[in-house]
Parts: structure tokens; sequence; C-alpha cells
């Protein structure tokens, strides 16, 4: 981590893998991760923690399970919206997007709980941002 200004813009211009978050800082415990989606992700959940999601480019759709029953939440450009832990949600980006995330270090990207992961998607806990 650098004590540098960063630019969202070229820290998203540096790696082209979708569903694949780059860590750009860290506040308290908490990693800041970039990332570029397009299609779907999977259903998951994160037993432990929230999920914070702005979106800087593009549009975001998350669908949800809640115990009302599902819906799906749509999140244009600027938009943000947190899951809350435990609740199991699919984001998917119809035409793309570009986010950024807010969550706990350590936390995988398929959550505690998850359908079997595609291969278009990482599993991991974000990776080191390399400008």
């Amino acid at each position: 981590m650098s004590n540098e200004p960063l630019s969202l813009s070229a820290a998203l211009a540096s790696f082209d893998a979708l569903w694949s978050p780059r860590i750009v800082t860290r506040v308290n415990d908490y990693d800041v991760r970039v990332a570029k989606v397009s299609g779907e992700h999977l259903w998951h959940a994160h037993d432990d923690t929230d999920e914070f999601f702005l979106v800087l480019d593009g549009e975001l759709h998350i669908s949800l399970r809640e115990p009302a029953g599902e819906r799906t939440v749509r999140l244009p450009k600027g938009s943000v919206f947190t899951v809350p832990r435990g609740t199991e949600h699919k984001p998917y980006a119809p035409a793309g997007a570009s986010l950024l995330l807010f969550e706990p270090t350590g936390t995988s990207t398929v959550g505690d709980r998850h359908d079997e992961v595609p291969s278009h998607v990482d599993a991991t806990t974000g990776h080191t941002l390399e400008l």
C-alpha cells in the first residue's frame, strides 16, 4: 500500500480480469477493492460481514434472497448498496461495470456459502494492485 494518492481510473486500467478484485488500499482492518465485472457472478453469502458496493461505471444488478422473497436491486453509476451479512446474493452486470468494494481484509469473493464457482469467477480474497 502506498501513502501517495491513487487514481481509481489508473487502478482499473492496470488489469483486465473480470470478477477478480484488486486491493487499492486498506482502512483499519478493511480492504478497499476495485473490480471490473461483466455477466453473472454466483449465488453466495458472507455469514459474518456486510458487503458494500459502489458503482464507478456501468450498471450492477444484485439479486437477493431475503426472508420476504427474492428481489433484484439495480445500481446505476454512482449508486451504493450494502448487502447485509448472511444474505444470499448474486451480482451481475449485463453490460459490464466497474466497482469499488469495502469489506474486511481476508473476505472471500465467493463468501462462506456458495454455488459451484464458475471458471470466469476468481475465488480470491483480493489481489495486490500492481501499477
